[in-house]
């Protein structure tokens, strides 16, 4: 998926705020919010007429309060808009059942391509019971049946995009059927995730959940996603402006569906991202649980994942991935830039099913590192109707992106110093002949098996452990 594009003035902005001294205390201690009710300012909730200019009006009255102000949304009613520019040291509050309904008229939004953004906006908190229904159907074209996904129209609005902003908290509220992205946190530090339900549809493309880019210092936690593109992604797209790595995010305690990686670092890695953690993440049903897909100059290290119950499944040909477990992959995007490292990285405390193999694969120049695989159990079968023995090898150039390959349970190509600590592989009731081996190693060195359990999946055949 490529970013969006970003316009000169646009890219100005962002290089003045993120330039900027580290702000004064925004929110004032003690006393009670002021609340600023949208319907004062001529919100009519009706779900047909437009509120956007209400909206606007309440939310640059609180703003130029300066602190402890609240714009309130109260339930009962459905309100109809388009883009709104939210403020530093307000909280939007989406009270009791509220819902906001995106406006499908492209004309409606001014040119601008999202519909929740912020810029600098300190102390922004978003917050409440309610939910924003994003009508993601109604930007779409027509369904695909071969490839069973929607194909959009030629315009669409992201949900959200907070960027270079500091002391951001969004909290309990829901959102749905997003037409594009979700949850956008562009060069942010110190952001709060908390108790976010999200429902995207899973048959529609771009519908990320919840993307921190270029931000520090973030926790996504208590979080129920359901969309059909990734779960939660970690990534630094290329911008125009220095918007620094990415480091620093701590991902918990989640529910994750999706039609596409769950928890995914990537795959625009054109700067570093650092000191991830993960745990206590289940996986009901996904193409990938755990996956870093680096295609770009940036580097992916001190990566640590673990208490993951997953499981993993082939989707329609459009969708990145095949079924994998983890997968940790280092290839060239294409033939004109070089390719970052993958290093240390700890994956711990795995268990579920899958269709396809567990993998760490690298590429001349770009061989991961330090990888330690500890105490997954995966019992590897097949169920869906969908062609198997396929490598993934998207988005790539310069390898075959679809490799027709046999599927064991663990792969490690091109890799150096790997660890299989306590790890097992188990063979479920549907064994294709394109299962193979319980471990495979190619062109990989210093690869160690500690207490390792299991056996190839058809034994006569093939020998459990290949090391090559």
């Amino acid at each position: 998926m490529k970013a969006p594009k970003v316009s000169q003035s646009k890219a100005e902005r962002l290089a003045k705020l993120a330039a900027r001294k580290a702000p004064r205390a925004v929110w004032r201690k003690g006393g009670p919010a002021r609340d600023f009710d949208v319907r004062d300012f001529g919100a009519k909730g009706n779900g047909r007429m437009l509120d956007t200019a209400a909206f606007q009006a309440a939310i640059d009255a609180a703003a130029a309060h300066g602190g402890n102000a609240r714009v309130l949304v109260r339930g009962g009613k459905k309100y109809l808009l388009s883009a709104l520019e939210l403020k530093g040291a307000i909280d939007f509050h989406l009270a009791d059942d509220a819902e906001l309904l995106l406006s499908t008229n492209w004309r409606d939004y001014g040119g601008i391509k999202v519909f929740l953004r912020a810029e600098g906006a300190d102390g922004l908190r978003i917050s409440g019971t309610g939910r924003i229904n994003g009508r993601a159907k109604e930007f779409m074209r027509r369904f695909d049946r071969k490839d069973e996904w929607w194909r959009p129209k030629h315009w669409r609005p992201r949900l959200f995009e907070i960027a270079v902003s500091r002391g951001v908290e969004i909290r309990d509220i829901t959102f749905g059927s997003a037409p594009a992205w979700g949850l956008h946190i562009l060069g942010c530090e110190h952001v709060l995730v908390d108790g976010i339900k999200i429902r995207n549809d899973l048959d529609v493309p771009n519908c990320d959940g919840i993307g921190p880019d270029h931000s520090r210092d973030v926790e996504i936690r208590n979080c129920d996603i359901v969309c059909g593109d990734d779960g939660v992604v970690i990534k630094t797209t290329r911008q125009p402006v220095d918007l620094g790595p990415c480091a620093r995010v701590v991902v918990k305690d989640c529910v994750i569906e999706t039609q596409d990686s769950a928890l995914k670092i990537g795959t625009e890695t054109t700067q570093d991202i650092h000191d991830i953690r993960i745990e206590r993440i289940k996986v009901p049903s996904s193409c990938r649980a755990f996956n870093i897909q680096l295609r770009d100059e940036g580097n992916v290290y001190n990566v640590r994942v673990r208490d993951v119950e997953f499981s993993t499944r082939f989707h329609s040909p459009p969708w990145w991935g095949r079924g994998e477990f983890f997968s940790l992959t280092s290839l060239p995007r294409n033939g004109e830039r070089k390719v970052g490292r993958i290093h240390d990285i700890h994956l711990k405390n795995f268990r579920g099913r899958a269709e396809n193999s567990g993998r760490v694969q690298g590429s001349p120049g770009s061989r991961p590192r330090n990888i330690t695989l500890e105490n997954i159990a995966v019992t590897l079968d097949r169920w869906t109707k969908y062609p198997g023995g396929v490598f993934d090898n998207r988005p790539t150039t310069v390898v075959t992106d679809l490799e027709p390959h046999g599927t064991p349970g663990f792969s490690i190509r091109e890799a150096d110093h790997v660890t299989l600590d306590r790890c097992r592989v188990d063979w479920g009731k549907n064994i294709p002949d394109y299962f193979t081996h319980a471990v495979e190693v190619e062109d990989a060195k210093r690869v160690t098996l500690r207490k390792f359990q299991g056996q190839a999946a058809h034994p006569g055949r093939d020998k459990a452990v290949v090391l090559g």
